[in-house]
C-alpha cells in the first residue's frame, strides 16, 4: 500500500522563495541550519525562518545566535529531546489553526540524530503537511571528503557507550561491505579506538573533526595511529567512516 502525504498547495516542495509557493497554508517545515560556520545556510532557509509565526529551537541560545545574525526576529520555542512529548500537543494545536511553524536543531539537519522525528510522524497521522529546506548534514560532507568511490553506506548515528553493545556494533561495522559512518564525543572516541584496535587492528578508519569551523580536521589512519595522533587532546565533534570489509 502506497501512503501520500500532503506537503502543502501544489509547488510547495519546489523552493521557498517567491515565499508564496508555499501559499498562506499551515504547515511544519523543517529547516536544515549551520553546522559550525553560521554561513551555511540557504536563502530558503532564511526565507522560511523569517515567514515562520514560530521557530521550534532545541536550545534557544545557539539558535538565537543565528536568528540575530540575520535579522530574524520569529518568536523561538524550546523543542528538545527532554521535553518534545510535552511540546507535541501545543505544537499540534498551533499547526491546526493555522500556523507555519519552522523546525531547527541546534546544528544540521533536524530528525538526523536530533529531535524532529517524533513530530514529523504525528503531523503525518494528524493529516498536516510537512515538507523541508535541505541544507548542512555533517556525516555527508564528512563521506564527500572520504575520496573513496562506493556502492553502499550505513549511517549509525551516535555509536553505543555500554562496552558489551559497542563491541557488537563495531563487529557488525567491520563485517559490512561498504563505509559505517557513525558520530562520536570526545569523552568515547579513545574507548571507541581501543575497540576497534582489539578486534581488528589493521582497519582503517577515516576521522573528520570540527567540519566547517576553524579546527577542521580531516585524517585516516589504523586505530593505533589515530590514538597516537589524539593523544595530546581530543576535543571537537567527530565524524567517523569505519572502511569495513572492503
Amino acid at each position: 500500500m502506497v501512503v501520500a502525504w500532503p506537503s502543502g498547495k501544489a509547488g510547495a516542495c519546489k523552493a521557498l522563495i517567491p515565499s508564496s509557493n508555499l501559499g498562506a497554508t499551515f504547515m511544519l517545515i523543517l529547516v536544515a541550519t549551520p553546522i559550525g560556520n553560521l554561513q551555511d545556510i540557504s536563502l530558503r532557509g532564511l526565507e522560511a525562518l523569517k515567514e515562520a509565526d514560530l521557530i521550534l529551537a532545541e536550545d534557544t541560545r545557539i539558535s538565537a545566535r543565528l536568528l540575530k545574525k540575520y535579522g530574524i526576529d520569529t518568536p523561538l520555542l524550546s523543542f528538545h529531546k527532554f521535553n518534545e512529548w510535552r511540546r507535541e500537543v501545543g505544537v499540534i494545536a498551533k499547526l491546526k489553526a493555522g500556523k507555519r511553524i519552522a523546525l531547527i536543531s541546534d546544528a544540521g539537519t533536524p530528525g538526523i540524530c536530533d529531535p524532529g522525528a517524533k513530530l514529523v510522524k504525528r503531523c503525518r497521522e494528524e493529516g498536516i503537511p510537512v515538507t523541508a529546506v535541505p541544507g548542512c548534514c555533517a556525516f555527508t560532507m564528512a563521506l564527500s571528503l572520504l575520496g573513496e568511490e562506493f556502492r553502499q553506506f550505513q549511517f549509525l548515528g551516535f555509536l553505543p557507550k555500554k562496552v558489551g553493545k559497542l563491541k557488537k556494533i563495531v563487529e557488525e561495522i567491520l563485517a559490512y561491505p561498504g563505509p559505517s559512518i557513525a558520530y562520536e564525543t570526545p569523552h568515547h572516541l579513545e574507548k571507541t579506538l581501543k575497540m576497534v584496535e582489539m578486534l581488528a587492528p589493521a582497519s582503517q578508519i577515516f576521522i573528520a573533526r570540527e567540519l566547517t569551523k576553524i579546527h577542521e580536521e580531516c585524517v585516516k589512519g589504523t586505530p593505533e595511529e589515530l590514538l597516537e595522533h589524539f593523544k595530546k587532546g581530543i576535543r571537537g565533534e567527530f565524524v567517523l567512516i569505519f572502511m569495513g570489509k572492503r
